[in-house]
């Protein structure tokens, strides 16, 4: 049985059910998203002379891979945070006819030979791997007979197949894309970004407007042992009506303190009795927004100052409350700290960006092989803030938050300060092999709203040192003629 899912760039994709996370459809997103930085001792020290590789993520999926029960994938930048919670997918006994409601009957996957194995994952690579992302040249004919001297003799056992692969893998020379024991991906199955142990997904319905149901459950959760099943529609938090809202602004919605309660009201099934429920938090993600007023000398005005550690699931409503009230407190401007910020979500980083921009502008582009990974993200609304903004970064500004620092500088929103960033700008997807195993496969990378590439090269900042406010507003407004001429 097969099943549409949506990733993090809006494109239907089959694959079994399993916790991802994603922009418009699972609310556990991004996204598009950001894995770690290699580790240091592997990485050489960023300087405008060396050109590192980077990564976020996204999902995509190759169709040689439909016909075996699909492997599935999971947004890989969402991962930066707790990972103490157990997944667990509850599969239904039964679907209401006539409606997706985003669950699927189970399908076991028949064992595979060693050598499928191995081809299932060489085919992930041969459908979506981006081929500049590698230190060695690559094309679909070199990987057709690298595929061909593999599998010339028989592979005699499971670990050598893994072998094989993570030798395969390696030829590409791109550090990031890489193979994962089945323990290694199962780890990556294991984080809740709603702090009661769900993950909810977007379905259209017939009105075109999107219904949020939940795809997946940590079994003995808060959600589940409150009675919330797979599939279960989810209509109000804390009795707000949640129709027309993103699964990930609903996610947030639902982070909260340790061991407070939030009422949720949820319709079992596709047709199913409405029920609501208290539903003990477990988990809470820690705010990443530090902010204080303070005054500059030879200023009268005030400035707004606001340190981003991260991109979580409670980055945006944090940073929201804080310019909110900074704003109340007499801020002039703002400068937004983004140093030594290595990422996390990629969609917290894409949503935080609009804050700030007119609605219509380009948040983002990202491009690759496939045209699934092809996309334009823009500005739904405009901008929470119009004053001046000044962002500071440095050589460990990465991924989300150079997908911020580059939307806002390109759409003239603000001047960026301090030194080259790290120019992390690669999208990769998780897939899962059959046998429980995984791969990560470099698939596309991130191009600012002035069609710069930001990976291996960085963004380059307009100061070194903060500007005062009149040089600043001058920088601005010189950028938006420039940019209507």
């Amino acid at each position: 049985t097969k099943n549409k899912v949506f990733s993090p760039l809006f494109h239907p994709l089959p694959a079994r059910s399993l916790w991802r996370w994603s922009q418009h459809s699972t609310a556990m997103l991004p996204l598009s998203c950001a894995p770690p930085l290699p580790p240091p001792q592997s990485r050489p020290n960023p300087s405008p002379s060396h050109k590192p590789k980077p990564h976020p993520c996204v999902l995509l999926f190759p169709a040689a891979l439909r016909t075996a029960a699909a492997a599935a994938t999971i947004s890989f930048s969402l991962l930066a945070g707790n990972a103490a919670a157990v997944a667990a997918v509850e599969q239904p006994s039964e679907i209401c006819r006539g409606q997706d409601d985003g669950r699927e009957v189970e399908v076991k996957a028949e064992a595979v030979t060693n050598e499928q194995l191995v081809e299932e994952a060489w085919e992930v690579v041969n459908e979506g791997f981006l081929p500049d992302a590698g230190s060695r040249p690559w094309s679909p004919e070199l990987w057709m007979q690298r595929k061909q001297d593999i599998l010339q003799g028989s592979i005699k056992s499971r670990s050598r197949a893994h072998d094989i692969i993570t030798k395969m893998l390696a030829s590409l020379g791109d550090p990031y894309t890489r193979f994962l024991s089945s323990s290694d991906f199962s780890k990556m199955s294991k984080y809740d970004m709603t702090g009661i142990g769900l993950n909810l997904r977007e379905i259209p319905d017939d009105n075109g407007s999107l219904r949020l149901v939940v795809l997946g459950l940590i079994l003995d959760g808060p959600a589940h042992s409150a009675g919330v099943r797979q599939g279960d529609e989810l209509l109000s938090v804390n009795g707000i009506d949640i129709r027309g809202k993103s699964a990930f602004d609903v996610s947030s919605m639902l982070q909260g303190p340790k061991e407070t309660f939030v009422t949720i009201k949820v319709k079992h099934d596709s047709c199913g009795p409405v029920e609501s429920m208290k539903v003990q938090r477990q988990m809470a993600a820690r705010t990443p927004i530090f902010y204080r007023l303070e005054k500059r000398d030879n200023e009268n005005s005030s400035v707004g100052y606001i340190h981003i550690k991260e991109f979580n699931a409670v980055a945006k409503k944090d940073l929201v409350s804080a310019l909110k009230r900074l704003q109340n407190s007499g801020a002039s401007y703002f400068v937004l700290d983004l140093r030594d910020n290595l990422g996390g979500l990629v969609q917290a980083g894409i949503e935080i960006a609009k804050l700030f921009l007119n609605k219509g502008d380009t948040v983002i582009y990202t491009t690759g092989r496939d045209r699934q990974v092809q996309n334009t993200i823009v500005a739904d609304s405009g901008p929470l803030v119009t004053t001046p903004v000044m962002v500071l970064v440095n050589n460990r500004t990465a991924s989300a938050s150079e997908i911020v620092a580059s939307a806002l500088h390109d759409n003239c929103k603000a001047v960026l300060v301090g030194e080259r960033t790290f120019g992390k700008g690669l999208i990769q997807s998780v897939f899962e092999l059959h046998d429980g195993s995984g791969i990560v496969v470099t698939v596309g990378k991130y191009v600012t709203p002035n069609h710069k590439d930001i990976n291996g090269d960085g963004i380059e900042p307009d100061y070194r040192r903060l500007p005062d406010l009149n040089e600043a507003r001058d920088y601005l407004s010189r950028c938006q003629s420039k940019k209507l001429s």
